[in-house]
């Protein structure tokens, strides 16, 4: 009986090491590229970093002018109004750079936007593969396209095109890999059949 009892532990204990094991990845740039929202959001944040350009551009230009300008009259003013001159420019310039920082600088206008645009869509992809992960027993699932830098990645263990079919994406036209229904590499990601090296995974 405690014979039985100790092949039982070991059986569950080999069970869940052969769980642990199992694992995928997927490609974050190819998935987010392949999704319609992103290129939509990303052409509205282009549009509008465009429109804050110009609205830069614009301060620094009259700043250069009212520099011209001084220059021109420098000769001709008394020593108190051109330090009141000096003093407008360096304050239009400082303006100007300020409203740089506030539209492209960290947590500036365009970060705000982008997080905006860009967060419910990631989240989308984040929920996609956490469905995925739970439903097939994946331990780990690494992202390609992320913070760790794989060395290498058999392409039977990628799981991107299943995340963009979990988020209805159409399979016609996916951009950067060819597209084939039923097409698995051979093997489903995941299923260690022997012949391929694992993806390692190693932080920068």
């Amino acid at each position: 009986m405690k014979k039985l009892a100790l092949i039982i532990v070991a059986f569950f204990l080999l069970a869940s090491i052969s769980q642990a094991q199992k694992f995928a990845y997927v490609d974050s740039q190819y998935i987010l590229d392949n999704i319609p929202e992103f290129a939509e959001a990303q052409a509205q944040l282009d549009e509008l970093s465009n429109q804050y350009q110009k609205e830069i551009d614009a301060k620094f230009a009259e700043v250069d002018k009212m520099y011209k300008e001084f220059q021109a009259q420098a000769v001709l003013l008394p020593e108190d109004m051109k330090k009141k001159k000096e003093q407008e420019i360096v304050d239009a310039e400082k303006e100007a750079k300020n409203l740089q920082r506030t539209r492209f600088g960290k947590d500036g206008d365009l970060f705000k936007k982008r997080q905006e645009f860009v967060k419910p869509i990631q989240e989308k992809i984040y929920n996609a593969i956490q469905d995925i992960a739970t439903s097939s027993n994946y331990a780990v699932i690494f992202d390609k396209g992320g913070s760790l830098s794989i060395l290498f990645a058999n392409p039977k263990y990628d799981i991107s095109d299943e995340v963009l079919d979990k988020l209805g994406a159409s399979l016609s036209g996916r951009k950067g890999k060819t597209a084939k229904p039923g097409d698995t590499g051979g093997a489903k990601p995941g299923e260690n059949t022997g012949g391929g090296q694992e993806p390692k995974a190693v932080k920068k």
